[in-house]
């Protein structure tokens, strides 16, 4: 295992004050010692099967929170100031998927190791093949919550074993990983068998059901467990994310996701995130600051 410096000094360097998320100038801003969140901007488009376009959202991301207002009415406080949040440059990330994802496990690692919460901005979704394999490392019984359009299970998918549409099949490759869902609207034959076999670590919350789902059973999955929160903005309902590759009707609003994450926060620990899969469409500002807001609003209510 390297040590502090060694593996510090083999991060990209930290975005100046005033470009990176949420524009924190030199007066708001803290140094990566004093931070307890590193954002990883990780634009990975290299398996995208329908829209494209995911290479560009970190930067969307990061460029409209600079517009995101930082006082959290719902906590009645500026978030930021009790956390510390820098914010790493994105780097040239290698074009063969498995090579990028190993860039993305080694960026993660670091940040752990040095006692940090990673937050990785995609992306496809893919990235979470890479970014989870720390986390599985580190945690005996670790739950990956996630937010999405699809299930995201095939074995792989147009012969790219690390496809965006495997990206959650890949983290249950370590057999101390399980999964919670929710959203899910569109699921393929293929996957079905996979989902039969693994009940007893998947659970999934269909969004056919969302008026039905009884959040005080999310206990039974989380409580007191170390989770990983992937977030992919297909999970939203088409009508308020259309920037993404493959927009789904049926799906989560903003008040949904909130309180699926903060009922979460009650019962067990975010150890890390990522949001995935925004497509950022020219003019559209309201779906990269979505993204943005969501982002801090994670952040938030994991360190509340």
């Amino acid at each position: 295992m390297l040590n502090k410096d060694q593996t510090k000094n083999q991060l990209p360097a930290c975005m100046a004050h005033g470009q990176g998320f949420l524009g924190l100038d030199e007066k708001d801003g803290v140094s990566y010692e004093e931070a307890k969140v590193v954002i990883i901007p990780f634009g990975l488009e290299a398996s995208v099967s329908y829209g494209h376009g995911t290479a560009l959202g970190p930067k969307a991301i990061i460029q409209a929170s600079h517009e995101v207002e930082l006082f959290d009415e719902a906590l009645w406080y500026e978030p930021f100031r009790r956390i510390g949040i820098v914010t790493l440059e994105e780097c040239a990330i290698k074009p063969a998927i498995k090579d990028a994802l190993e860039q993305l496990e080694f960026m993660v690692r670091v940040v752990l190791q040095d006692g940090k919460f990673p937050f990785v901005f995609g992306g496809e979704h893919s990235i979470i093949a890479g970014a989870i394999r720390p986390f599985a490392a580190l945690h005996q019984n670790l739950v990956v919550l996630h937010f999405d359009a699809h299930a995201d299970l095939r074995d792989g998918y147009k012969g790219e074993h690390y496809s965006h549409a495997g990206a959650l099949r890949r983290c249950l490759d370590y057999h101390n990983v399980s999964l919670v869902s929710f959203g899910i609207r569109n699921i393929s034959n293929e996957e079905i068998p996979f989902l039969e076999q693994n009940q007893h670590r998947i659970k999934i919350y269909w969004g056919k059901d969302k008026k039905d789902w009884d959040l005080s059973t999310l206990a039974s999955y989380l409580k007191d467990k170390p989770v990983y929160l992937t977030f992919d903005v297909d999970g939203f309902d088409a009508s308020v994310m259309p920037a993404t590759g493959t927009p789904e009707p049926g799906g989560l609003f903003w008040e949904d996701a909130i309180r699926i994450i903060s009922e979460a926060t009650k019962v067990s620990r975010i150890v890390g995130a990522d949001i995935n899969e925004l497509a950022p469409i020219p003019g559209l500002h309201s779906c990269d600051f979505l993204a943005a807001k969501l982002a801090y609003k994670i952040i938030s209510l994991a360190f509340k």
